[in-house]
């Protein structure tokens, strides 16, 4: 092979983990596969959801290439133009199926919400890194209302799915910067006496999802239809599954919402046990190889930020997984690297993106 072509594939590859982007791969054709099912055999919709994932693939490249210190002087601002931004929603947002969640910006319109999954656990890990040497009560707490702030902005959208991932990661941080167990205790036991007060602020449609997961049958054809229906489609998958392309419960169109939120439904009809546990093992390869990159990660800063972005996927895997088979209400989470969707999709390759250039940059980190 002539030098010059070498020197160009270690251009293009020189900051990928290949074990990492190999499993992610094998999530990403699965999702097509599940996807050409659910979809009707629409090729339309997979063609759209390739380029989902090509662009996703481009951006995680590209962030593997940063080096993590440039992370660091990014994370101030990238954080203060996300909280402006959710600003704007609040105050001139678009309101969509009543919620206002979007804002136009120039000739497109954005979701703020998605770009707090990166700068909310930026920042945080930024903070602490700072303070590293001297943190204190004061420090956590500080870091708290860093957190707090955004995610207030977002529930009150209402989009309580990306609030409650949201706080998922910064808690994550928080934890891993060394915060007492007696303090997580304490904080443990005033959120549970503070759920009455929590419930009277909930909108109506967040309260039937809680009174739904613990009863389904009470509104069979309304707000208890998705678990219903989702439940049986995994139920009916049974040991080998129905087979691709031929589950009853998809096909008749009794599983909503099939492409995005509820496409684990789908998977577990046509595949049924047997495919569920290669799907959970390719998830533990992801998580598994991200959890190995953050105990070898050099700095504080990388520690926190792969620490929060390998647990952030495992919740999102778990709450979408959980909802799908009724044991956690409906909020709205995609089944990560598998759902039809492109926002999602780029924000999750962006985060292994920083997995990546936290790993390939460790040497030079180091010295």
């Amino acid at each position: 092979m002539p030098p010059s072509i070498r020197r160009i594939g270690r251009f293009f590859t020189a900051h990928l983990d290949f074990p990492l982007l190999g499993a992610i791969v094998l999530l990403m054709a699965t999702g097509l596969i599940v996807l050409y099912s659910a979809s009707n055999a629409s090729l339309a919709r997979v063609s759209s959801q390739m380029m989902n994932m090509l662009v996703a693939l481009g951006v995680m490249w590209v962030f593997a290439n940063i080096p993590p210190h440039y992370l660091m002087r990014l994370s101030v601002p990238v954080y203060v133009v996300g909280l402006l931004l959710l600003l704007g929603v609040a105050l001139f947002g678009e309101v969509v199926n009543g919620a206002r969640r979007w804002l136009h910006v120039g000739v497109t319109r954005i979701q703020p919400s998605e770009i707090m999954k990166i700068a909310a656990p930026l920042m945080l890990a930024w903070y602490f890194d700072r303070y590293e040497a001297t943190l204190r009560l004061k420090n956590y707490i500080f870091g708290a209302v860093l957190l707090i702030v955004p995610v207030a902005f977002i529930a009150r959208q209402p989009d309580l799915g990306t609030a409650v991932l949201i706080f998922a990661s910064g808690c994550y941080v928080l934890f891993l910067a060394g915060l007492s167990w007696r303090v997580i205790g304490g904080l443990g036991l005033a959120a549970g006496a503070s759920l009455p007060l929590v419930w009277s602020v909930l909108h109506d449609y967040q309260r039937q999802r809680i009174l739904t997961l613990l009863d389904p049958s009470q509104d069979p054809l309304g707000a208890g239809y998705h678990t219903i229906q989702s439940t049986i489609a995994v139920g009916s998958g049974g040991l080998a599954g129905k087979g691709w392309l031929s589950g009853s419960q998809t096909h008749l169109d009794f599983i909503p919402e099939r492409t995005t939120d509820f496409i684990f439904a789908v998977f577990s009809e046509e595949f049924g046990l047997i495919g569920i546990g290669i799907l959970l093992l390719l998830l533990l390869l992801v998580i598994g190889r991200a959890a190995a990159i953050t105990s070898n990660a050099p700095t504080l800063f990388s520690r926190l930020m792969a620490g929060a972005i390998t647990l952030t996927f495992f919740t999102y895997a778990f709450v979408n997984m959980g909802m799908v088979s009724g044991i956690l209400p409906v909020v709205g989470v995609p089944l990560p690297l598998v759902s039809y969707g492109g926002t999602s999709l780029v924000t999750i390759c962006l985060g292994f993106g920083i997995l990546m250039s936290i790993h390939t940059h460790k040497k030079l980190i180091q010295t």
